[in-house]
């Protein structure tokens, strides 16, 4: 009887793990979709063309969420950098994710937006990578074979791309890796035994680190941001509602991330990064 009793539990555990990984998945799933639709409709009906600046926007309502979420509604515990160390892991997490940001941002200049997610497809290559370097954590060999089609469509996509641009290709394959570079450090330091760090408070440490970061590259390569971010709310009163609504999901978006991230293998974090480009090819082709 106890053989039995306990192999039930063990399958209502289990059980309550996968629903509980799904669910985390598909919240991830339609916030990335949802902040990728009012981005577009941001870009398309008020020309907000800002991309370094809105990413910041982003990450300042991270912030102030986070900070809401953990010190006010008290949703997990406030948790303490212990170390020197650990403030400089954090500290390159962000600056990792904004150089993924100004590196995708400045490919699109050169790239067409269909060749840059053609690229982008390739973080769960990057991914792989970066965690065999870091952590010496080996998937199985279907896995990394899995990834050989990615890899070799993008070195075709590469050759056949008729406004192929060497410098544009570079950086777009250089915020991918980053991407990917970011993925395996915030799972290092969410799973760290010694200086681990719940998924909230993470976020609450990066998101002001990144602003400090984005704040002066928004200035200095969209000089006119300011004037033209006033300009606009004043001829169009729903921007600012919009704007407010597209940070709030991206913080969404941003959690998630951290708790797939936390919650996953590297394999499945990669079919999921894959599905996200998936749809955005898919939005583009169809839309």
């Amino acid at each position: 009887m106890l053989p039995t009793s306990s192999s039930s539990s063990s399958s209502s555990s289990s059980s309550k793990q996968i629903l509980f990984i799904s669910t985390l998945i598909i919240l991830w799933y339609s916030s990335n979709i949802g902040v990728l639709l009012l981005n577009k409709f941001l870009l398309s009906n008020y020309g907000f063309k800002y991309p370094i600046f809105l990413t910041m926007c982003h990450m300042s309502a991270s912030a102030i969420l986070s900070y809401i979420s953990i010190v006010f509604l008290k949703v997990v515990p406030f948790q303490k950098i212990k170390s020197r160390s650990q403030f400089l892991r954090i500290a390159t997490l962000s600056v990792v994710f904004c150089g993924s940001v100004v590196g995708g941002n400045i490919s699109l200049r050169y790239l067409p937006v269909s060749f840059n997610q053609a690229v982008g497809a390739t973080t769960p290559f990057f991914t792989a990578l970066f965690a065999y370097l870091m952590t010496f954590k080996r998937e199985a060999w279907i896995t990394y074979g899995a990834l050989v089609p990615v890899v070799a469509g993008v070195v075709i996509a590469s050759g056949g791309e008729p406004s192929f641009h060497l410098y544009g290709f570079i950086m777009c394959i250089s915020a991918t890796a980053a991407r990917a570079f970011k993925s395996v450090l915030q799972g290092v330091l969410l799973s760290s035994e010694g200086e681990k760090l719940n998924s909230m408070n993470l976020l609450l440490y990066m998101s002001p680190m990144a602003v400090v970061v984005l704040l002066p590259a928004a200035l200095v390569m969209e000089p006119d941001v300011l004037d033209a971010t006033l300009s606009l709310g004043s001829k169009h009163r729903f921007m600012w509602l919009l704007l407010f609504v597209n940070s709030t999901m991206a913080y969404s978006a941003n959690l998630t991330n951290f708790l797939v991230t936390k919650n996953t293998s590297i394999a499945g974090y990669s079919v999921t990064v894959m599905g996200v480009v998936a749809y955005g090819e898919a939005k583009r082709r169809y839309k």
